[in-house]
């Protein structure tokens, strides 16, 4: 984990594409909303890793959104609910069951499936702030924390020269 840390550290001062990193970060976003013991997220989590995207961010957004996604459990309930229980949409959810292995995906728990349209209705707008987020960090933020005293004297540290060392080696 510390090596995906430190490759998301280099990525936002790097010549990274700012959109792969919003990209990843939205996605990791979505993932870390959805309940992780269903079908839908290893097929989300699978798929993803083969599409252009910073990777340790990616992973990184995903398990931070996961440690505090149960604190949104009602209110993806909520919307779920609301989705799942929309009449005209009820012949679509039957067939949908009874296509195999479907079923595994959990659409039909309402917190899956509000979750999932929360982190796809969310990726829009979190996308333009993530990519203006690492705009802004690029620009203003990491040349005052790399010229700051205490950026210079933890950068001293035996523990922190060889995790530059790891990061560069990656």
């Amino acid at each position: 984990m510390i090596a995906q840390i430190v490759k998301f550290l280099n990525a936002l001062n790097s010549n990274r594409n700012p959109s792969e990193i919003a990209n990843a970060f939205c996605l990791g976003l979505m993932l870390g909303f959805m309940p992780k013991n269903n079908a839908l997220w290893f097929i989300i989590f699978v798929f993803f890793f083969f599409v252009r995207l910073h990777k340790p961010t990616y992973v990184i957004t995903a398990f931070l959104f996961s440690q505090v996604a149960w604190l949104l459990d009602p209110l993806f309930d909520n919307i779920g609910y609301k989705i799942l229980t929309i009449e005209s949409l009820k012949e679509f959810y039957g067939w949908l069951l009874e296509i195999p292995f479907v079923g595994f995906t959990k659409f039909n728990n309402t917190i899956v499936m509000g979750s999932f349209v929360s982190g796809l209705v969310l990726y829009i707008p979190m996308f333009f702030l993530a990519r203006l987020f690492v705009l802004v960090w690029r620009k203003k933020f990491a040349p005052r924390l790399g010229e700051s005293a205490l950026m210079k004297t933890i950068s001293k540290a035996p523990i922190v020269k060889t995790l530059i060392d790891l990061s560069e080696d990656l």
